[in-house]
């Protein structure tokens, strides 16, 4: 059994950080990241930065400052032994000579897993595996999810006061939560491949569901429930900067209004279950579409049917300190959380 030093955590680190380089511009593909060393030193980095574009292993060893041969190569995934976009990077490690590779997590893909690593190993490149898996697979639980499942990585996002209410009263502001908190979750945005919601969210507030705070130019698909293709064709949605937006409905759309959102928007005909869009039939179609993670934002009833099927992965709640009630809403200050056996306790002062 080989063993893992300090050193090799050290570099695979560094290497788990590279492939967040590639956050919201990779899929299909995984977030991967790789680290060259030779003699204790780094000589090249990389990380796998848009679909298509060259792997990690491929941009470390090119930007190497001195000869490859005989370095060891860290890397967050099993190296591809397949043509797909881009040549193996198998070949390219062993035309390099390098003499070791360090990898985080073997490629999940079941087709292909195992085969990178025993190519390296049957022409006598030393390869030790699992050096901070556990992060490698965290890194790429979407992924990881879609690989096996076959359907996006579902993920929800509720803001609420602690009252209970999604929305604010009439002539209050908007916004129930803070600027921190719609800051993280337009990192959210940026982070996945769509954004879903009902809609009654969009008859309701009209909203853009695009990335406004951080790398503006990563703007995921919007998706619309609307199983009587109710929707309006000049909502902001449908603005051309807004980008790629899925309206899925069922076969009781009335066939006249298609015409309305051909130039607008991808219809697709999802059969029904009691009489709404069958989730998991849409989910099988988006990751057949190569939509390996969705953020769900709303609306309630949207969110219920998400967890009453079992769809979702990973959850957020947002909760405001504020009680908004019928006509004013109270901010709490001074708030703390406080942990109580399997619950949360938050207090503050008025």
């Amino acid at each position: 059994m080989q063993k893992i030093v300090l050193q090799d955590k050290r570099f695979m680190a560094r290497a788990l950080r590279l492939a967040l380089r590639g956050r919201g511009r990779v899929h299909p593909n995984p977030h991967v990241g790789a680290v060259l060393v030779k003699r204790g030193r780094v000589i090249g980095e990389g990380a796998h930065l848009f679909f298509g574009g060259p792997h990690a292993e491929v941009n470390a060893i090119r930007r190497a400052r001195g000869n490859p041969e005989g370095g060891t190569l860290y890397v967050t995934l099993e190296p591809c032994v397949h043509f797909g976009k881009t040549p193996p990077c198998t070949a390219l490690i062993l035309e390099m000579k390098i003499k070791k590779v360090v990898v985080a997590a073997k490629d999940p893909n079941p087709r292909v897993s195992g085969k990178g690593l025993r190519v390296l190993r049957r022409a006598g490149v030393e390869v030790l595996t699992g050096v901070m898996e556990q992060e490698a697979l965290e890194l790429n639980k979407d992924f990881n999810h879609w690989i096996r499942t076959k359907r996006p990585y579902v993920i929800t996002k509720i803001a609420q006061s602690l009252d209970g209410k999604t929305a604010a009263a009439a002539g209050q502001p908007k916004w129930i939560t803070g600027e921190t908190s719609r800051k993280f979750t337009h990192r959210l945005r940026a982070s996945c491949d769509a954004i879903l919601v009902g809609v009654n969210t969009l008859l309701k507030d009209d909203p853009l569901l695009n990335v406004r705070w951080g790398n503006k130019k990563i703007q995921p698909a919007r998706i619309v429930l609307d199983s009587r293709l109710r929707c309006r064709p000049g909502a902001r949605i449908f603005s051309k900067k807004s980008g790629r937006v899925i309206l899925a409905v069922t076969k009781k759309a009335p066939k006249k209004k298609f015409r309305l959102f051909r130039q607008k928007a991808e219809v697709l005909i999802v059969k029904e279950k009691n009489g709404q869009v069958d989730l998991k039939a849409l989910l099988k179609i988006l990751g057949q579409r190569r939509i390996v993670s969705i953020l769900v934002e709303g609306g309630s009833t949207v969110l219920g049917s998400f967890f009453t099927e079992k769809l979702v992965q990973e959850a957020y709640f947002f909760i405001a300190p504020k009680i908004i009630g019928g006509k004013g809403a109270v901010v709490l200050k001074r708030t703390e959380l406080v942990g109580l056996g399997e619950d949360w306790l938050i207090r503050g002062k008025l």
